[in-house]
């Protein structure tokens, strides 16, 4: 063994913490990004809150769709609190340091709510295939039993693929360096920081992106194409624009998630740079989950009329 491998094995075992560089790169502008951090973290957590309440109190509300709708609101929270805190708590103490066991359970949590995510965008669209292609049948088959099973599916579902997959990355020696440029621990740039070939581990990630993402955007698609068709069966222009309009909200969510995320996880290691990572990632996991509440509640004439009462009635 050379003086070379004994030096990148000595680095690689004493890495027990990164720096995440964050935003560090605009030093000038780091009060502005954290009160515009905390500002759309609280405009997150509101709308979302939102949601989840008024789906709650209106009894107009208490249907399948509007269930999953606030399973939805809850998991954004969720999948925006593993994040944004952090970068808060950077921001504001200037001190980037993350353990790797830190790390390692944000990279855990992100990506099991990511999972969480794809298989709840499909169930959604599963609900509306019902309600539309199978309308007399969709009170049994959308009945509470089975709803409660779908979200509990949702959420368990990608536990097992994500936590093995984070065990496989931490476990590999990090000998590169220890500072990630990015504002979160992620997939690729903890690979980026990897000793050796890290042919096997992209594999890996690749293979449980297609599982869990391909498998429940083909279903959204075959979901859509159905109602689709069954949309333009329909005799009146008044009964096709009710049915549009009870799906097209769903679907802008499903390409602003998927799109951005796809472009993230689907290029090669060397396609990679830093600023495009970023500024995809600020997309999917911070400015979709702030502008969901908006795009359910303006598109959606239920909603709005739960909050016409909400506020007649204060």
């Amino acid at each position: 063994m050379d003086l070379t491998e004994i030096r990148a094995q000595g680095n690689a075992s004493t890495v027990t913490q990164f720096i995440l560089l964050g935003f560090s790169d605009l030093p000038n502008l780091q009060g502005f990004l954290f009160g515009m951090f905390s500002i759309v973290y609280l405009i997150i957590l509101i709308g979302n809150s939102f949601i989840i309440v008024i789906t709650r109190l209106d009894p107009a509300l208490q249907k399948p769709m509007y269930f999953f709708l606030a399973n939805f609101s809850s998991l954004e929270i969720c999948y925006v609190s593993v994040i944004l805190p952090r970068i808060l708590f950077n921001i504001g103490t200037q001190n980037r340091s993350i353990s790797k066991l830190a790390c390692a359970t944000q990279t855990c949590f992100f990506l099991m709510l990511g999972a969480t995510e794809c298989f709840l965008l499909a169930v959604m669209s599963y609900d509306r295939y019902v309600a539309i292609c199978n309308p007399l049948q969709y009170p049994l088959v959308m009945n509470p039993i089975k709803c409660n099973q779908l979200a509990a599916g949702s959420w368990l579902g990608g536990m097992p693929f994500q936590l093995g997959q984070t065990c496989q990355i931490f476990s590999l020696h990090f000998c590169q360096s220890n500072q990630v440029d990015h504002f979160f621990c992620d997939l690729p740039p903890i690979l980026k920081l990897a000793c050796g070939d890290t042919f096997i581990n992209e594999l890996s990630v690749y293979l449980v992106t297609l599982l869990i993402a391909t498998v429940p955007f083909m279903l959204i698609l075959a979901s859509y194409s159905k109602i689709i068709a069954t949309i333009l069966r329909l005799p009146t222009a008044t009964g096709r624009a009710k049915a549009f309009s009870t799906c097209s909200s769903h679907l802008l969510v499903v390409f602003l998630f998927f799109g951005s995320a796809t472009v993230t996880y689907f290029r090669p290691k060397s396609a990679h740079s830093p600023g495009t990572d970023k500024l995809l990632s600020l997309f999917y996991t911070i400015v979709t989950p702030m502008f969901n509440p908006l795009i359910y509640s303006l598109r959606n004439k239920d909603v709005i009329a739960a909050l016409r009462k909400l506020l007649l009635r204060k």
